[in-house]
């Protein structure tokens, strides 16, 4: 036993025991924090025209005030959970916020599309330290059981319904003060939650272990050339010299870190955390369902401002049914069923949901009645999603190894910020192919719809790797050691 050690037990063995954490409270702090972090993925979009106006990005640029966010986060989370595992997920919670908040305000400062950029990437590292340490602290926090079950379901609502609300909120704020708030609103709220994280209980400590850098550098630069090589596909093809470059660059850094995975000792994504089938179906469908979901935020915003004419506002107040059928799927409806029933039959049902009520979206042309196919579709898919994200984050973390929190946490928070990433790449990809020569209302519609319609297809795979990875009983519950 090392000094270190020693005194960590003499420590642990003179210390009054710990007090009762309230767990009505840590469960806000940490729901504000998952909240925060997800819905900046989402609350530039619709401040898009005002920044690229105010900064004169060009097209090309602009798309980057979105990607560089998503490119950090999803890039560096499997790094953010493994560091929590090691150095402490309270404190490394608090360094992802302090990062994220300090990243806020430059952006909000930013004189120039550059520095607007950068930050925003800074703010991706920020939450890619925060969210996976966000998720395995409620995990240390609440005891195993349905406490826990219940603070998950949270969670995972949360997750989902960030996305909503950064596009309602963005839209509020852009039109009746300016984008920079978009930015600014993160500051107030980050604050009161470190204030909060006096609450949280830290949890157990990997002891001698240490991050896998090759894989983390393997994994962060490999999924960055191929979402930049989608990325770049829309613009010059598939079959440019550049996009086949990127290409190429990401499959031999990703192999490589599936190579480094099966041999490092320390591995960011350890293979006895995906032994379990349900726990890597979780995050296939948190990568499928990401995509569908980012995609169809950008397609519906883009017709109800470019085709519809809709201001940021009223953008903003269209997007209410969505946020209902999220709310509705977490706060009620969920947890009723998932107490009568499997895992397997809520992610089927909710993703049965989601795909009718994205495939309503087909039915959407310049003229058409708000209230016959834009509004009653997304009541339908939220609460779809919302019973997806509550059953793929308890499946996705129940069971897992203390010790393992963080990186369990972190696989599920990448599938979703890659899948958005890539899936939103992807899907304007089909989109602009699809769309007429033109960009009449009608065009525009034309390409929107197809590209909503891929959404669905996204759901529906996402739904058989449920049907075919959960179990169909209810599970025991798992007493965490």
């Amino acid at each position: 036993m090392t000094l270190h050690e020693r005194s960590d037990v003499i420590r642990e063995a003179v210390a009054p025991p710990a007090p009762k954490p309230r767990l009505g409270l840590a469960l806000l702090v940490i729901a504000s924090a998952q909240l925060m972090l997800v819905l900046d993925a989402t609350i530039v979009g619709v401040a898009l025209p005002p920044i690229q106006s105010d900064l004169n990005l060009s097209a090309a640029n602009l798309s980057w005030v979105m990607s560089a966010y998503l490119l950090a986060f999803g890039g560096l989370l499997l790094v953010g959970g493994r560091s929590g595992d090691l150095f402490g997920r309270r404190r490394v919670f608090r360094i992802g916020l302090v990062i994220f908040t300090v990243a806020s305000l430059i952006g909000g400062l930013a004189p120039n599309g550059a520095v607007l950029i950068a930050a925003r990437a800074l703010q991706g590292v920020g939450a890619a330290i925060a969210a996976p340490t966000a998720l395995s602290l409620l995990a240390t926090t609440f005891p195993a059981g349905p406490a826990r079950n219940k603070a998950l379901g949270v969670y995972g609502a949360v997750g989902g319904l960030g996305s909503v609300v950064g596009l309602m909120l963005g839209g509020v704020l852009t039109e009746y003060l300016s984008w920079r708030w978009v930015l600014y609103v993160n500051i107030p709220i980050a604050v009161v939650v470190l204030l909060g994280t006096v609450v949280l209980v830290e949890g157990e400590r990997e002891r001698g272990g240490g991050i896998d850098v090759p894989g983390a550098i393997t994994a962060t630069l490999g999924l960055g050339s191929l979402i930049f090589a989608i990325n770049q596909a829309n613009t010059e093809g598939w079959t440019s010299g550049t996009t086949l470059g990127l290409l190429a660059v990401a499959a031999v850094l990703l192999l490589s870190f599936l190579a480094i995975q099966r041999r490092s000792a320390v591995a960011m994504m350890p293979p006895r955390v995906l032994q379990d089938r349900g726990r890597s179906g979780a995050i296939l469908i948190m990568l499928l369902v990401g995509g569908g979901m980012a995609a169809t935020f950008y397609f519906l915003t883009l017709y109800m401002q470019l085709v519809l004419g809709y201001t940021p506002m009223e953008c903003a107040l269209a997007y209410l049914p969505f946020a209902v059928g999220m709310v509705l799927a977490a706060g009620g409806i969920g947890p009723q069923i998932l107490a009568r029933t499997s895992e397997r039959t809520v992610t089927v049902l909710g993703l049965a949901l989601a795909t009718a009520g994205t495939l309503w979206f087909g039915a959407l042309g310049p003229d058409t009645n708000a209230w016959a196919v834009l509004l009653p579709a997304q009541l339908v898919a939220g609460v779809g999603l919302g019973l997806s994200f509550v059953t793929a984050t308890i499946v996705g973390v129940r069971g897992v190894a203390p010790q393992d929190t963080g990186i369990a946490s972190g696989l599920i928070n990448t599938g979703q910020q890659i899948g958005g990433a890539i899936g939103l790449s992807v899907l304007v990809a089909v989109a602009l192919a699809a769309t007429p020569a033109g960009g009449s209302p009608a065009a525009l519609t034309e390409g929107y719809t197809v590209g909503l319609m891929v959404g669905a297809l996204l759901y529906a795979v996402a739904l058989a790797i449920g049907a075919a990875t959960f179990k169909p009983a209810r599970q025991p519950q798992q007493t965490q050691h």
